[in-house]
């Protein structure tokens, strides 16, 4: 079997010794504990929040975008687990010197997620524990593929922030995520992979579902309520969605599949 590498095509040799670990992706953080590395790692950010309450006690040296360098420095990594989506370029070439491994990561697909787990099961000698992380993945995909073979396909509106309005484009995990139960995100743009919407009567017209998401923005009922006073002509179904399930990479995705399996079953029973 080839050696895995990184998003950047980079090989990374396994750790020797006891690994020091600092994940700036909150759900790369959760799939080190589900690896069994909690021990190992010793750096987090405020956002990394799975699992409770193990995660509790790994210190947070800031966000995704913004950290403190002294923090983080202090914790003496050897390694750093970044994502291209989730945090800046220029932060992560600005700790390339300190840190003897960095770790780029971007799954853009599920189908990505198992060479993810083997990717860090190789680097941090968890192969068996991949392994049955890439079992459990098979089994929920193909779980979530009986249950939606029936199901017709659908036309979503998938919300992520307002004010301005923002929704996913179709080259995204979220977006590729949502096809697999068969719905088709809206507001697509190629040059833009979170563009802002106008939420006109062309694109509500499309919408059979508009989904409002727990994350960036966290929606809840008064936003949907507001939503249905400001349009009242929009007939799609309004429906609040756990971000996490469908946008989080790593072990949460095994749980995902069999989440969003049963929301798209039971849309399609409402």
């Amino acid at each position: 079997m080839a050696t895995p590498t990184d998003a950047l095509g980079i090989a990374h040799p396994p750790a020797t010794g006891e690994a020091r670990i600092v994940s700036l992706v909150p759900s790369l953080t959760e799939l080190l504990f589900d690896l069994g590395l909690g021990g190992q790692v010793v750096g987090r950010t405020r956002y990394c929040v799975h699992p409770q309450p193990a995660v509790k006690a790994v210190p947070a040296v800031g966000g995704t975008k913004k950290i403190s360098r002294a923090r983080l420095l202090g914790l003496r990594p050897t390694h750093l687990l970044v994502n291209v989506d989730e945090n800046p370029r220029e932060l992560v070439e600005s700790l390339a010197g300190p840190i003897p491994h960095i770790i780029v990561t971007h799954p853009n697909d599920p189908g990505d997620n198992p060479a993810l787990y083997r990717l860090l099961g190789h680097i941090f000698r968890r192969q068996p524990e991949a392994e049955s992380l890439c079992g459990r993945f098979s089994a929920a995909l193909e779980r979530l593929r009986g249950t939606v073979a029936e199901l017709p396909p659908r036309r979503v509106l998938y919300l992520i922030w307002k004010a301005p309005w923002m929704t996913v484009s179709r080259d995204t995990y979220i977006a590729r995520t949502l096809a697999l139960v068969g719905w088709e995100t809206l507001g697509d743009d190629p040059a833009i992979r979170y563009p802002v919407v106008e939420l006109d009567a062309r694109l509500l017209g499309g919408a059979e579902l508009v989904l409002f998401a727990s994350e960036p923005y966290a929606f809840g009922e008064r936003d949907l309520e507001d939503f249905r006073t400001d349009h009242p002509l929009c007939s799609a179904r309004l429906l609040r969605i756990d971000a996490e399930m469908v946008s989080w990479y790593g072990s949460r995705a095994i749980r995902g599949l069999d989440y969003l399996a049963e929301l798209a079953r039971r849309t399609a029973e409402a």
